[in-house]
C-alpha cells in the first residue's frame, strides 16, 4: 500500500521546491476585478486563473477565503472548484472558512471543504470545542489551521482575555497541541502581533503556521519571518493577497502581481538567512 504524504511532508516539499514561504490570497471580489476581463462569462476565475499563472513558480500556497466565492452564489461554488484545478498538484491549498459548529454541522462543512473541494488545508474556528474541529482532521494528507491570534485590530476583544492567568490565546495553542494526535493540526496567528507569534511558535515548535496580517495589514515582514519559521526556518505560511493581487486595475494586472510576488519572496527568503543561514 502506498504511504499517505502527509500535509507538512507536501508543505516542507514544496517550499524547498519553490525555495518560498509565499501564500497568496486569492480574496477575489468579482466587484473589483479589471474591467478588461469582465467580458468573460466567468470574471472572476479568469482572475484567479491569470494570477496563479504568473505566480505559480513563487509560491507554497494559496488561499481562497470562501466567503469572496460564497457571495457569488451557485458560480461561486463552481469558481472554487475551477480555480482549485487550475493550482498545481504540488501547491498547498487552504479554504478559508473559519468554519466551527456543533459535530454534525461540522461534519457537512468538513464534507464540503475536504471532500468535495478537497482543500489541503482549512481554517477552523476552536470556540465550540474539539467536535468543532474533530471532522477536519481525519486524513493525516489535510491541516485544520485553528485561528489563535488573528490580525485584526479587534482581536484583542477575546483572544487576549486572561484565563487561569493566561491570554486566552495561548489557552487555544495548548489545546490544539493536545488535540494533535496525527500531526494535522495548525495554528492561525497574525503578523500584527509579532511578539504573541514568537510565542506561538515556542509552544508549537514543529506545527505549521499561518501567518495573515502583511501587506494591506502592515505587519512586519521581518519580525515575521524571524518569529514565525521554525528552527529550519520553515513551516512558516505567510499570506499576502491585495498587496499583491489588487495593484493594478489594468491590463498589467498579472504583470505587477508577478513582481510583487518575487520582491516577498526575495525580501522573506533574505530574511531567512538572516536568521536560519543558507
Amino acid at each position: 500500500m502506498k504511504k499517505t504524504t502527509t500535509f507538512v511532508e507536501k508543505l516542507k516539499r514544496i517550499q524547498r521546491k519553490n525555495n518560498s514561504l509565499l501564500c497568496i490570497g486569492l480574496d477575489t471580489d468579482p466587484v473589483n476585478v479589471p474591467v478588461h476581463l469582465r467580458k468573460h462569462a466567468n470574471s472572476q476565475l479568469e482572475f484567479n486563473k491569470r494570477i496563479i499563472e504568473a505566480t505559480s513558480d513563487l509560491v507554497c500556497a494559496y488561499k481562497l477565503n470562501i466567503s469572496f466565492y460564497e457571495s457569488a452564489g451557485k458560480r461561486g461554488w463552481e469558481t472554487v472548484h475551477k480555480t482549485l484545478d487550475c493550482i498545481p498538484g504540488e501547491i498547498i491549498t487552504i479554504g478559508d472558512g473559519k468554519r466551527g459548529d456543533i459535530s454534525n454541522s461540522a461534519e457537512r462543512s468538513a464534507h464540503l471543504f475536504c471532500d468535495d473541494w478537497a482543500f489541503d488545508g482549512t481554517t477552523v474556528n476552536p470556540y465550540m470545542g474539539r467536535d468543532a474541529i474533530a471532522p477536519f482532521i481525519k486524513r493525516a494528507d489535510q491541516c485544520a489551521f485553528v485561528l489563535a491570534l488573528t490580525s485584526n485590530p479587534t482581536a484583542k476583544d477575546f483572544q487576549y482575555l486572561m484565563v487561569n492567568g493566561k491570554p486566552l490565546y495561548e489557552i487555544v495553542v495548548g489545546k490544539v497541541k493536545t488535540w494533535n494526535m496525527m500531526n494535522n493540526l495548525g495554528i492561525v496567528a497574525g503578523a500584527t502581533h509579532p511578539d504573541e507569534l514568537k510565542r506561538v511558535r515556542r509552544m508549537v515548535p514543529d506545527m505549521p503556521i499561518l501567518i495573515p496580517g502583511v501587506g494591506a495589514q502592515q505587519g512586519d515582514l521581518e519580525l515575521t519571518v524571524k518569529n514565525g519559521c521554525d528552527k529550519n526556518g520553515e513551516l512558516a505560511i505567510i499570506n499576502i493577497g491585495r498587496a499583491i493581487c489588487n495593484l493594478s486595475t489594468g491590463t498589467d494586472f498579472t504583470q505587477k502581481a508577478r513582481e510583487a510576488a518575487i520582491d516577498y519572496r526575495n525580501t522573506i527568503n533574505r530574511y531567512r538567512r538572516k536568521y536560519f543561514g543558507e
